[in-house]
């Protein structure tokens, strides 16, 4: 089901590689993780899934706003992943999840939820990555975002600055 959903996104943003390779790279970190915490396979099909269309308000709201900024991803994404999510048959429960999650994923406030922590990390990391974030950034970043293991220890290794190396 996640290779159709995928497929969908990519059909979805066609044309905008970027943002293709961007939830490609975000859905990977965000597996990896949710296999390394042990998520039950529920809440790791509800993350894999959001972590593939966590951003898909941004179109929506570059055409509304004239911004791709988080805060407007937040309120234009829920209804446009609750309307491929539905398209494909995503169950209900799992749909409205992953709704909840893009609609709070650049909210780094009261994170309820292995998945919607995962989701926050997985993003970072490859943020981090692709806004060419300062070494400080990271380590700020590391210190104050990331609290499972799994996704510290991949932070660790791609950024050693968090480290102070």
């Amino acid at each position: 089901m996640l290779e159709r959903l995928l497929t969908a996104m990519m059909e979805y943003d066609r044309g905008d590689a970027p943002r293709i390779q961007h939830f490609i790279k975000v859905h990977e970190f965000a597996r990896i993780i949710g296999k390394l915490e042990k998520l039950d396979e529920h809440t790791q099909f509800i993350l894999e899934s959001a972590a593939i269309v966590h951003d898909i308000g941004i179109h929506m709201a570059e055409q509304k706003y004239g911004s791709s900024s988080g805060k407007y991803q937040e309120l234009e994404g829920p209804a446009e992943a609750e309307k491929l999510l539905n398209v494909l048959g995503w169950p209900s429960d799992v749909t409205e999840r992953v709704a909840y999650l893009v609609g709070h994923h650049h909210t780094y406030k009261n994170i309820e939820g292995m998945d919607y922590q995962i989701l926050v990390e997985a993003d970072f990391l490859v943020n981090l990555y692709e806004d060419n974030i300062s070494p400080a950034g990271q380590k700020h970043a590391y210190e104050k975002l990331f609290k499972t293991e799994s996704g510290k220890l991949l932070c660790r290794t791609l950024y050693p600055a968090v480290c102070g190396l």
